[in-house]
């Protein structure tokens, strides 16, 4: 007879995410995830796979939060305010300790992974796609509600606000400075004007 799981498959996950996170895939062994996850390696192996395969499922956690990005880029009325309260949003966080800690999973993967791993890559690449069809969408729709003005490209905004937003993560995780990222944030703006 089968042994049901006597953990949460979705708990240690998350779990996974977080350390995966903090630490980065090469600094978090095996061990590491089974004392933080408190299940043995064999459950590990079973529920999740690879350690490989584990940190690319806690990757596609991480990157579900891109409907929340949609959602607000995709309100009714203005959406130039939605737009800089996005980016002054990233700016903030890439101010603030926690940044400093961890920085961007998908940024942190792009640095680590995904130039030799080619399944990294494509997630990476992935998120990056969703993200700048978002942006692009929401300032097409800010063209044309005469909130952009009709000589700026949407697609080329989208593309250095993505840029932008990555950079941000980077510069916040390794600067002391918060008026780094925060400067810089309200520069690209000025572009949308």
């Amino acid at each position: 007879m089968a042994r049901t799981k006597e953990f949460d498959p979705d708990a240690a996950l998350q779990s996974a995410l977080e350390l995966f996170w903090q630490r980065g895939y090469e600094a978090t062994s095996m061990s590491d995830l089974v004392e933080h996850l408190g299940i043995g390696r064999a459950s590990i192996y079973a529920t999740f796979g690879s350690k490989h395969e584990l940190y690319l499922k806690a990757l596609d956690r991480y990157q579900a939060q891109l409907p929340d990005l949609l959602r607000e880029l995709s309100q009714p009325g203005p959406v130039l305010p939605a737009v800089r309260a996005l980016v002054r949003r990233y700016a903030d966080e890439a101010a603030g300790e926690e940044q400093r800690r961890c920085g961007c999973f998908i940024t942190n993967t792009a640095a680590e992974l995904a130039p030799h791993d080619p399944a990294a890559a494509r997630q990476v690449e992935r998120n990056w796609d969703q993200m700048e069809t978002v942006l692009h969408s929401a300032l097409v729709r800010a063209r044309a509600q005469g909130e952009l003005p009709a000589d700026r490209d949407p697609l080329t905004l989208a593309r250095m606000l993505l840029v932008l937003l990555q950079g941000l993560k980077v510069v916040g995780k390794a600067s002391a400075d918060p008026a780094r990222v925060r400067d810089a944030a309200e520069q690209a703006l000025a572009l949308l004007d």
